[in-house]
């Protein structure tokens, strides 16, 4: 087998590694489903959840710096929905067979890359309908952290961030309420009372 054979191999072997890594990565994005106090009843794999409405456990994250501003993410427009909408600091699932506390730090470094420590302060259900088909039904924790740096974003997933304080969040949900994500709405509020 000459030079050329050899490249050829190497090549097909690396295509094929990161073939199978996707396809283990896609077998990975399941739900945990719950019922309306968050006890777990199943199992479901992550589309067919949201195309069917089915209950399930997420998270959010709120990370804020010294001076109490927000750090906000920018999905990039290649999610399954909210696309280029703006949202809090991280959204996820936690993975079947992981708590909140691993799924969150986990999501944390993934998305934006930084850790930090992160507080739950409280859990609410709620349920949004998409253009495109999809249901947003959640049992939703929320997460509270502060980080005094600059994030490093992965842009796979963030087209853009911001720190942001409440008050002029507010002002800008108002005036300008289809930039941001549904959910971002109904937190922001009680995270805001919160802070009093």
């Amino acid at each position: 087998m000459g030079l050329k054979g050899l490249l050829f191999m190497e090549y097909f072997f690396k295509i094929t590694i990161l073939y199978f890594n996707a396809m283990n990565q896609k077998k990975e994005e399941k739900v945990i489903l719950v019922d309306k106090r968050n006890r777990k009843i199943g199992i479901e794999e992550k589309m067919k959840a949201h195309k069917e409405g089915k209950l399930h456990r997420a998270f959010s994250i709120f990370i804020f710096n010294p001076k109490e501003e927000l750090l906000l993410q920018r999905r990039t427009k290649k999610k399954y929905h909210s696309g280029g909408l703006w949202t809090n600091t991280v959204c996820s699932h936690p993975r079947p067979k992981e708590g909140f506390q691993k799924a969150v730090h986990r999501r944390l470094k993934q998305e934006m890359g930084f850790d930090c420590k992160l507080k739950k302060t409280f859990c609410f259900i709620y349920k949004t309908e998409f253009l495109n088909g999809l249901i947003e039904n959640e049992y939703d924790c929320v997460f509270v952290g502060k980080f005094d740096g600059e994030p490093k974003p992965n842009s796979k997933e963030v087209m853009d961030y911001k720190w942001i304080s409440l008050k002029n969040l507010k002002k800008d949900i108002k005036k300008y309420p289809k930039k941001y994500t549904s959910w971002l709405k109904i937190i922001y509020k009680k995270i805001k009372d919160l802070k009093k």
